[in-house]
């Protein structure tokens, strides 16, 4: 199939290398006139602009976005005018799926189709395959086949589930069809929350591991300082790396974030060239946000980006408050931050 591929950043310009790879051709554009010559090989032709991109695929159009969630709007705004009835535009972003909602129905009325793809697989995805959860018009999906089924990882990523009896699954590809408009970016928002989550209860973890040794270090005696109480159980200078190769193997929370983890830990052990300060898209709140709507509990998720708040100083204040009020009624005064293994 031809495809328009809109956005060469991180996993872009991965993604028209592997449909290049498959058979399939892409015309690619992006902003910068370098970033584009730097993805063309055999089966990917460049486009100066959108425009361009335009005039250069055949009807109907499928036409990918992979621009960051704030940019759709504004790129369809230049698109709609130049597509014809029948093309098809899919926003493989981190769009919010209420924003899906409305575009649908506003291409709708110019007889265009929009398709929202949530895209896992980060900038692996080249050789490991992209997991994609699809929300649109069946009809339509079917259509798109041939490109999620060359993107995805296909059937040998992984095992079939014992007992799993759904012959032809495009699940068991890594695509699926999860419902009408909106639902591909629902389950990719909450697929974000979780990984959240997961990647806190190993950050967690491994800075347990990482303080067991507290039992070696000078204790402060002071009224300020809770005293450890049994030294001697905190006696243990553990190399995290290894463990984290240990876990990879046999253990029911071996997962590929711990391969990465692990990765991390052998080139940088003390994880220096990091200074913890952890972003969010949006996702994770998002998920919160229909948590809360649909009247689930998820302490585990809200907590994780609430941790992810806190890591870019955003409890800072919140904290002077503490010591203010400590000050105020007891006298307390601050001890110094301290830093590293201490």
């Amino acid at each position: 199939m031809q495809i328009g591929m809109i956005g060469l950043g991180r996993m872009g310009a991965n993604m028209v290398w592997r449909l290049a790879a498959a058979g399939h051709h892409s015309v690619a554009y992006a902003r910068h006139a370098e970033t584009v010559n730097a993805v063309l090989r055999e089966g990917v032709t460049g486009a100066s602009s959108l425009e361009d991109l335009v005039a250069k695929l055949e009807t109907p159009r499928v036409l990918w976005l992979m621009v960051p969630a704030g940019a759709v709007d504004s790129t369809l705004d230049i698109l709609k005018p130049l597509l014809s009835p029948g093309d098809i535009i899919i926003d493989g972003g981190n769009s919010h799926y209420h924003d899906d909602i409305r575009r649908s129905a506003q291409l709708k009325e110019q007889q265009l189709h929009y398709v929202d793809v949530g895209t896992s697989g980060g900038t692996h995805g080249l050789t490991r395959g992209y997991c994609l959860m699809i929300g649109g018009e069946p009809d339509v999906v079917k259509h798109l086949e041939p490109i999620f089924s060359t993107l995805a990882p296909g059937h040998d990523a992984a095992t079939p589930t014992p007992g799993r009896d759904k012959p032809g699954s495009s699940a068991e590809q890594g695509f699926l069809h999860c419902g009408p408009n909106g639902a591909g970016h629902f389950v990719k928002m909450v697929h974000n929350g979780i990984e959240y989550g997961i990647m806190a209860a190993y950050a967690e973890g491994l800075n347990i591991l990482r303080h067991a040794n507290i039992g070696k270090q000078e204790q402060e005696v002071d009224a300020e300082t809770t005293p450890l109480r049994h030294p001697e159980h905190y006696q243990y200078d553990l190399d995290l790396g290894e463990i984290s190769e240990l876990w990879r193997r046999g253990s029911v929370i071996s997962s590929w974030l711990l391969d990465l983890t692990a990765d991390a830990l052998l080139k940088d052990p003390h994880l220096d060239a990091y200074a913890g300060r952890v972003s969010d898209s949006g996702e994770g709140r998002w998920t919160i946000a229909a948590a809360i709507d649909e009247g689930v509990p998820v302490p585990v998720l809200s907590n994780a980006l609430f941790e992810r708040f806190s890591s870019r100083g955003n409890a800072e204040f919140a904290g002077k408050v503490l010591s203010a009020m400590r000050a105020g009624f007891g006298g307390h005064a601050e001890k110094p931050h301290k830093t590293g293994n201490a």
